[in-house]
């Protein structure tokens, strides 16, 4: 884990130029104690990628000035991209979740309102969550060296995200979380994988599973049902099992 503080700015970073942080970053280094002269790394989430070196220049009751420094081009991110669309748990279990699969490497959350679906949200609450759990991703990142942010979508019911995703194209492998008899082991799914780098959505239900429905049409959809073993896991605890032997 880095031992030197790290922070994400949503700004255009450029070796070189002074930038005020933003006032989350601002006032984590307060609560540092940090001082002028420090140094902590700084990135953007932009095409450039990487990090940057900065050194405190000046510090004020509600700001903290950089100096940007040096970019580091350095990579964490895992071979293979995956989405995960996953049926919201309850409670704090999809802000641990969000935080979790962030640290796996996941590329995308898509949060979704299902059949057995306990949080049931409107347009406006559905919006703050997105923002609320944006953020967890960000100090996930913060922490774990990622310098790219996962996207946080928006929740959206199942129907209308596989609507989305019938119309889309692309070759991403779809896999989804079965209880079913006869659901390919993931490890065995991936021993006959011919790659490690193919893009793949991973489909998981909320407590309680999807739907027989739910999940017929998402076979309809081309997804391979694969399973994690004879145990009965918790939906965050499967997903984040899945997470971690695709990456």
């Amino acid at each position: 884990m880095p031992s030197v503080p790290r922070f994400y700015c949503a700004q255009t970073l450029a070796s070189g130029t002074r930038l005020q942080l933003p006032a989350v970053p601002s006032r984590h280094v307060q609560v540092l104690r940090m001082q002028p002269g420090d140094t902590i790394r700084i990135f953007d989430d932009s095409a450039l990628g990487g990090e940057f070196e900065a050194t405190i220049s000046s510090m004020g009751r509600r700001h903290v000035e950089v100096l940007v420094g040096r970019h580091d081009p350095v990579h964490r991110e895992n071979r293979r991209r995956v989405q995960l669309a996953i049926g919201m748990p309850a409670n704090e279990r999809m802000d641990w979740l969000v935080e979790k699969a962030t640290e796996l490497g996941v590329c995308a959350i898509q949060p979704l309102m299902t059949q057995h679906s306990v949080i049931r949200l409107n347009d406006e609450r559905a919006s703050k969550r997105a923002i609320h759990w944006r953020g967890i991703a960000i100090a996930a990142c913060e922490q774990c060296g990622r310098n790219r942010l996962p996207v946080i979508a928006q929740p959206l019911t199942l129907n209308a995200w596989s609507t989305q995703l019938s119309a889309g194209q692309g070759t991403a492998r779809r896999l989804i979380l079965s209880l079913a008899p006869g659901a390919t082991p993931l490890t065995d799914w991936l021993a006959r994988s011919q790659t490690s780098e193919q893009d793949t959505v991973l489909l998981s239900g909320p407590e309680g599973g999807l739907g027989a429905a739910e999940e017929a049409d998402a076979l309809a959809l081309g997804f391979v049902p694969i399973s994690l073993g004879a145990r009965v896991l918790r939906s965050e605890t499967a997903a984040l099992v899945a997470l971690t032997l695709l990456a």
